[in-house]
Formats: structure tokens, sequence, C-alpha cells
């Protein structure tokens, strides 16, 4: 095991020291290459040649389409729209004299007019009517709904999802069914493709909710529609020439202290974030400080001197020993640290007893007395009621208990194998519960205190004698490890 993680120690320094050296050969070649542009006088070629460049363009008043057409605020939107219309087979559109029937699909058209303060919020109002039929009686049916919305978008370039949710009123017009409407609430998603500033498509998935049959829950009538709209934009202005940038760090000429060499904030000169006194531009580790010419610290892999190094040293800060770099923690290896044991060069005796201060120990006579097949314990036949002559036995036991607070100790319950095995299993378990309430009602924690029913499955007798039945029906006391 130990080989390997030497392995893998020794393929970790080599996987650092590896991408410091490739890191550092990167930003030499960055260098180099900035170099072989520079000017005589310290001004790069590339800004030379922005310094020459013609003044900027003044762009259209309205962007080609190559660019994208996203979705403005302050505009209304009107648009026609055609589909199909699932009605619900629970609907409750009808006069209620007349038997609920239901409508077949139906061809859908309408209009809407929209209201869009802001690019990815806006408000619309539509009304629609759709021929149906009324299914087995082949009457002919008009379904009809007047609703407003609020539409919420993405305001992408070239194609904008959005969702619509709102209320209205969904009706229908049938001489099987007469003349209903309910009140109706929809939602749905759906995309808008602009095809140029003012026309575009648009596609809508919707799902009505009203009332069903019952009164008590709700129909869904789906509907897909296709629509095909008209934006009315405001009136753009050409947005005005950029100031010049010579050095195109973003800064202006008229802001920038060092016009002609890129630069960051807060005055367009190059940067030395780490303020090592090597500019960024020729700092090979801009953010980790360090001496010119390349401004890279000195990496030092045995910060502690122990002669483990980083990666492969687990304590860099403390002096340790090989393989892993870290001292010794655990003199005796008790497992317990040696700044918690009290004995750091005496290993614990795993005993049960005070097995957390890291002594060796012996288990003290007085508990060794309440360990194996305690005496003295008796209950009512057949049943887990403890009887009043026990009452000596169970109080020494929770004086010694209290007097050893580290003892935690399992109660087991044993039957013989007379009578039902379940009824003897259940048994067993109820009189070791029997015995550790008592236990806790005499001042011994319950977390203490574990119980196991054994049932007739352990004996330590011949349980076709009755004295061996005897010795069979017993509590037994153990101490847990820690």
């Amino acid at each position: 095991m130990s080989k390997h993680v030497t392995s893998l120690c020794v393929l970790g320094l080599g996987v650092t020291l590896g991408t410091t050296a490739f890191a550092q050969a990167a930003a030499s070649s960055d260098a180099s290459g900035s170099a072989s542009v520079s000017t005589s006088n310290g001004a790069s070629s590339e800004a030379t040649a922005s310094a020459e460049a013609p003044a900027a363009r003044v762009e259209p008043a309205y962007e080609p389409y190559e660019k994208g057409l996203p979705p403005e605020g302050n505009v209304f939107e009107l648009g026609v729209f055609g589909g199909a219309i699932f009605p619900s087979s629970d609907h409750n559109l009808r006069y209620e004299a007349y038997p609920q029937r239901e409508y077949a699909v139906g061809g859908e058209f309408g209009a809407r007019l929209g209201y869009y303060p802001l690019s990815f919020l806006g408000v619309e109002a539509e009304a629609m009517t759709a021929a149906s039929k009324v299914k087995n009686t082949e009457t002919s049916a008009a379904i009809y709904a007047g609703r407003i919305h609020g539409v919420l978008q993405a305001p992408l370039p070239y194609v904008t999802p959005f969702l619509v949710v709102g209320v209205g009123r969904l009706g229908a017009i049938s001489r099987t069914m007469a003349n209903d409407s309910d009140p109706a609430f929809h939602f749905g998603i759906g995309a808008k493709v602009p095809f140029t500033h003012i026309f575009g498509a648009r596609v809508d998935l919707r799902d009505t909710l009203t009332k069903n049959t019952q009164q008590d829950g709700q129909a869904h009538t789906f509907e897909a529609l296709l629509s095909f709209t008209a934006t009315i934009e405001r009136t753009r202005k050409p947005p005005p020439p950029p100031p010049a940038d010579s050095d195109h760090d973003g800064y202006a000429d008229a802001d920038d202290r060092c016009p002609a060499d890129p630069g960051v904030a807060p005055n367009g000169c190059p940067a030395d974030t780490d303020s090592d006194g090597v500019l960024d531009r020729d700092d090979f580790c801009p953010r980790e400080a360090g001496p010119a010419p390349k401004g890279c610290p000195i990496i030092d892999l045995d910060p502690d001197k122990d002669g483990v190094l980083m990666p492969c040293d687990q304590c860099p800060t403390e002096l340790g020993i090989k393989p892993s770099g870290c001292p010794v923690r655990d003199f005796d290896g008790d497992g317990i640290p040696d700044d918690k044991d009290k004995c750091p060069k005496e290993p614990e005796t795993k005993n049960g007893f005070e097995d957390q201060d890291g002594c060796p120990d012996t288990v003290p006579e007085a508990v060794k007395k309440f360990t194996g097949v305690v005496q003295g314990i008796f209950f009512d036949q057949n049943k887990a009621t403890i009887r009043a002559q026990s009452s000596p036995v169970l109080g020494k036991a929770a004086k010694v208990f209290a007097q050893y607070p580290s003892v935690n100790i399992e109660i087991s319950g044993h039957t013989s194998s007379e009578g039902d095995e379940a009824f003897n299993q259940q048994l067993s378990l109820d009189r070791a519960q029997a015995v550790k309430d008592w236990l806790i009602k005499a001042g011994t924690p319950a977390e203490r205190i574990m119980i196991r029913g054994a049932g007739p499955s352990e004996p330590i007798a011949d349980n076709k004698t009755k004295a061996g039945r005897e010795k069979n029906r017993r509590i037994e006391f153990k101490i847990l490890m820690q």
C-alpha cells in the first residue's frame, strides 16, 4: 500500500512541476509575441495602427437581420391566429337542462392586441371562435372565448420563448347543449420568430381550465395556435459614433492617461495586479508577487524541511517523517491521539471500561459480578412483569453502574424451548426491556443500555429436563466495547 501511495505522490509532484513549467513557458511565449511587435519607442504596432484608423462609421437606423431582432420595450403587437382546439370530454359548457355531450376537435381563429412596456414583459387581450361539432349527433357547434393574459418572454435575438398566464371566459353554442360559458384560467408556452422589424410568426400551446361536469374539478381544453404578428415600434435614432479608443482597452482617449498603451482601471494604463514591480504584460505570474524579470514567486516544495516534498507532504508546516511527512500522533498505537491520551506511551485495554482515556486497565470486580447470567431476577410466568423479590439484585446493579459511568451494557433475555417460538422470542425481548426500564428508573441513563431478545436460540442447559429449562430462562448482562 505504501508503495502505491509513494508512486501517486511522485506522480502528483511531477504534475505540479510540469504544470508550473508549462504555465511559465506559455507566458514566455505570450511575452515574446508581444515583444516582436513592439516599436523602438515602446508603443505597440497595434496601437499605432489603431491611431491611424479612420473614424467610426455611423450605423444605420436598423440593424440587419443577421444580427438578430430581439424584442424591445414600449411597443404594441397586433396578431391574427389560427389553429386547433381540443375540447375537454368533461366540460360543463351546456345549459343545465341539456345532457352533457362531447365536442369534437375544431378549427380555431382569432385576433389579439398586446402592449409590451418592457422588452421581457407584456399584456395581451384576445378573442377567438372555433367551428366544432357535437359528437354522436353531428350537430354543429361554435366555441368562443375572450381573455386577457400576461406574457413573460426572453428577449433573445432570433427566437423568443415565452410564457402566458391569464383569465377569461370560455363558452360554446349548440342546439343540443344551448349557449353556456364559464370563467376560465389559461396558461401556456410558445415562441416568436421575427421576419423583419415589423412582421413575424408565433406559436402557442395552451391549456384552458374550466369547471368540469361534477363542479368539483377542472376540465382541460388544449389549443395549438399559429399566429402572424405586426409590431408597431417606436422611431429609433441612429446611435452616436463611439468615442475614439486608440489602444482598444475600453477607455476613451479623452479619459485614458496612456492612450497608446492598453491598460486597465482606473486610468487606462498597464496594470501590476500583484504589485511586485513587474507589469502584468511582462509578468509570467500576474497574480502572484515575485522578483524581476519574470515576476513569479520562488516555489519552496519543502517548507518544513523534513525531506518530504509537496504535494506528498500531508503536513507541510510540521516537521514529520516519511512517507506522509506528518509527525507521530499516536505513539502507543491504541487509536487515541496523543493529545487526548492520558497514557500516550501505554496502549489502552479495550474491555468496555474507560476505553477512551488511553490507559491500560481491568474491569472492576464489582462490574464483573454483573456480567454473564445475573441470578436473582424473577418474572411472573409467561409475562415480563418483574417480581418484587428481584429488587435487591437490580438495586445493586444500579449502584454499580452509577459508580462506573463509563460502562455500557447489553441486557439480553433468554427463554426455554417450551411453547411457541415467536411468543418466546417476544417474551425474551420484553423481559430485557423491563429490566432496562427498572434500571432507568433507578438512575441509569437510557443511552448506556442496549437490549436484545434471544428467545430459546442460545440455551446453556438441556431443554429436555426441567432443571435445564429453568437455567435457560435467564437474564444476561454484557459489557459493550466503546
